[in-house]
């Protein structure tokens, strides 16, 4: 059904004021956003890294006990929040450590240690590379909570914009054909056309990454939610028991999880006390082997004393949702032949939002140009005698 005239003026108007107020900032988040999908290519030109040794296939790990030993005794003082598998690297494996089971896990310090021989390898300073100053400012703009939930914000009015344009670009194109680029017409047309063109191209993309990129400035909220939510509930019965004195071996522990669960692997475990477990237990983030289950996690927690079991639970969907969202939006599941398609969009964005804002601000000109044209028309206007 056709649009009135009043409905396509409010559309329109939601259209441009949407895109208006958001595109400085998406123009922010495309442009961090782009080193961020070779951020691995990056990181691996810019820093060197000490490579574990070379093994025969077929050698078993090493016991992650003495993992987390060697890693801790070059860093005194420090205890482990959680011990990660590191997925580009199988080679080697991280303890993210800090000063405390209080300290904010935001200021962890990485180790890396050799997954077969469990050698310490060294302590990359992330802070320092390029790409977390890339990830900061795409994420939060150094800012925390109140930066994600602002670009989250920014964000929604992205899809509004997105959305509203779809709206009225049948209208606005009637006379036209598609793909239509008017060649030998003023500048301002041109760029019309090519605003138009990428904008209708593009807009199941970047419907695709605007909608993921809100999800994923809730991640906080989210993980707050599933605390006080599905683990609260795991851990019920251990609520006033005390944290154990002396710890289980997390060796043990992670192979109980992997007898629980024996076609998952496991991703990281979280020590006793920390954001993702409860004062009494590890808990064992186990993953799948495909390239969609590999990106969904399965807690099985165990008890720290004991080392038994106590609880496995799928993850409720809002965190599904949120660990989905995430290889969505940076296109980092299908490796570099998706990262290079990912870029070109990102550049073609880029284009749309440039074009956009290049049009607002001409039309502001335009628009102040004739203000004082009209008013000098209306004041030298001769008069006439009744």
């Amino acid at each position: 059904m056709a649009l009135s005239a009043v409905s396509l003026r409010r559309w329109s108007w939601v259209h441009k004021w949407s895109s208006v107020i958001c595109t400085v900032f998406m123009l922010l988040l495309c442009v961090t956003g782009l080193p961020l999908i070779f951020h691995e290519e990056i990181d691996e030109l810019l820093h060197e890294q000490v490579k574990a040794a070379p093994v025969p296939p077929g050698t078993p790990p090493a016991n992650l006990d003495q993992v987390v030993t060697n890693g801790l005794a070059r860093e005194p003082g420090q205890v482990v929040h959680f011990l990660v598998w590191d997925p580009h690297d199988p080679s080697a494996m991280l303890l993210s450590v800090n000063k405390s089971l209080d300290s904010d896990p935001s200021t962890n310090r990485f180790v890396r240690v050799d997954t077969y021989s469990a050698a310490y390898l060294d302590a990359p300073d992330f802070t320092r590379r390029f790409t977390y100053i890339m990830l900061k400012l795409h994420t939060d703009m150094f800012a925390g909570l109140p930066g994600k939930l602002f670009l989250g914000l920014m964000g929604i009015l992205f899809c509004v914009a997105i959305v509203s344009g779809i709206v009225v670009y049948a209208p606005s194109m009637r006379k036209l054909k598609f793909g239509t680029y008017r060649r030998d017409r003023p500048r301002v047309v041109r760029w019309l056309d090519v605003h138009n063109l990428a904008g209708i191209a593009l807009v199941m993309w970047t419907l695709v990454v605007g909608f993921t990129g809100v999800i994923n400035t809730w991640a906080d909220l989210v993980i707050k939610i599933w605390q006080y939510g599905q683990l609260a509930e795991m851990t019920a019965h251990y609520r006033d028991r005390p944290a154990p004195a002396r710890l289980t071996s997390v060796e043990a522990a992670v192979r109980t999880a992997q007898r629980a669960e024996p076609h998952m692997k496991p991703s990281f475990v979280a020590y006793p006390g920390t954001l993702f477990s409860s004062k009494s237990h590890y808990a064992v983030f186990l993953r799948g082997d495909t390239p969609l289950t590999s990106r969904l996690l399965k807690p099985a927690l165990i008890d720290a004393e004991t080392g038994e079991l106590t609880d496995s639970r799928e993850l409720p969907w809002y965190v599904s949702t949120l660990l989905i969202s995430q290889p969505l939006h940076f296109g980092d599941y299908g490796g570099m032949p998706l990262k290079i398609i990912w870029a070109i969009l990102d550049v073609a964005t880029i284009v749309i939002l440039v074009t956009g804002l290049y049009l607002w601000l001409r039309r502001r000109r335009s628009v102040a140009a004739a203000q004082p044209a009209a008013f000098d028309a209306e004041t030298t206007r001769p008069v006439t005698s009744p």
